[in-house]
């Protein structure tokens, strides 16, 4: 997996988009992170990290806003692949960190949105993408199966 960064040039390592957004988002300037990120968006729909990070500016508050931009990133990300893929992306690898936080993430709306069956496949080929499990689905995918609410899961 290539990680896709409009704008970066080889040799600027202080060109860091995503870190500018989080930065304003920080500061409560959410306005500008969302346009931050767009613009990446718009440059080329393929940095996976700017789905993500804009999934994650909605993700507590408008789990079902924030599950189109983990799946744009997701689905981007799939295609990307290519149909028969059945290799690995490990997370040690940092180019696949952003498919696979859009894939993670994606698994913990759908979890959210009560959609147990598409949350359990998602986490289920997490699985096999990254044996490592770095992102911990291994932790979550007993309640999935469960079929328990998010809600229950996250106040013990």
């Amino acid at each position: 997996m290539e990680q896709v960064l409009p704008g970066a040039s080889s040799g600027d390592e202080r060109f860091d988009p995503i870190g500018e957004a989080n930065d304003l988002r920080d500061s409560g300037d959410l306005v500008g992170a969302e346009k931050r990120l767009l613009d990446l968006c718009q440059a080329d729909l393929r940095c996976l990290d700017a789905h993500a990070h804009l999934g994650n500016l909605l993700f507590d508050r408008q789990p079902k806003e924030a599950i189109r931009h983990y799946e744009v990133g997701f689905r981007i990300g799939e295609l990307s692949l290519g149909a028969g893929f059945d290799g690995l992306l490990p997370w040690g690898w940092l180019d696949n960190r952003p498919f696979l936080r859009c894939m993670h993430c994606y698994g913990l709306c759908l979890w959210r949105l009560r959609r147990f069956k598409e949350a359990g496949a998602i986490f289920d080929r997490m699985l096999w993408l990254n044996p490592s499990d770095n992102l911990g689905v291994r932790c979550l995918i007993g309640d999935v199966r469960a079929k328990r609410l998010w809600e229950h899961c996250q106040e013990e």
